[in-house]
């Protein structure tokens, strides 16, 4: 479980194809403080720790599942990538409800300055039936864009419009996002649920 308040940011240092899997190496400033089979969220996707050769990387393994639902098949070598470790219980909840397991992406239609903050507006594909599940943002409803717990503005049925503030854009790789740009989306788990209940009470 994660909170969608992104640590730091990692960078790819090497990408290694085995079969249809991608084994992903990172450098980041805690991966001396990682274990084997840790959690860990990567652009929003959440990756186990499967190698950590004490150099400051460390290896995690997406599988083709999540390789077609997210952007980390689009990686490479220097990309920045956002990392947040799992949520500790005793912690206070600072963003919203985040699984780390990404819904789809969207691309980047517009980047524009708002006098030192930044509107980022995204499209997505909308498939009828999932968005019915609640796969969809509402008004100031919350969405999660590469692992980046976020507040919706300008919502509409494919699209919706995110504000950045400076600290935010510095400190993820937001400040390499432009037009273009492919990114990770996981909504509102809370939004899914009342949407499949409410299936269920009209069955």
């Amino acid at each position: 479980m994660f909170s969608g308040i992104v640590e730091t940011t990692a960078t790819v240092v090497a990408l290694k194809k085995e079969n249809t899997n991608l084994h992903i190496t990172l450098r980041c400033d805690f991966a001396d403080q990682l274990k084997i089979d840790q959690s860990v969220a990567h652009n929003g996707v959440c990756l186990t720790v499967v190698d950590l050769p004490g150099d400051g990387t460390y290896t995690v393994t997406a599988i083709q599942e999540t390789l077609d639902r997210s952007n980390l098949g689009l990686l490479k070598v220097g990309d920045l990538v956002n990392l947040e470790r799992s949520m500790m219980v005793n912690g206070r909840l600072d963003g919203h409800i985040v699984q780390g397991h990404v819904d789809t992406t969207a691309v980047c239609t517009e980047v524009r300055d708002a006098d030192g903050s930044r509107y980022f507006a995204f499209r997505y594909d909308v498939d009828p039936e999932m968005a019915k599940k609640g796969y969809v943002t509402v008004e100031k409803g919350s969405v999660t864009v590469n692992g980046v717990s976020l507040t919706v503005c300008g919502s509409q049925r494919d699209a919706f419009e995110v504000a950045i503030i400076p600290y935010t854009n510095e400190h993820t790789n937001f400040c390499r996002i432009k037009e273009g740009s492919v990114v990770n989306l996981e909504f509102d788990i809370i939004g899914k649920y009342l949407s499949r209940l409410m299936e269920f009470a009209h069955e």
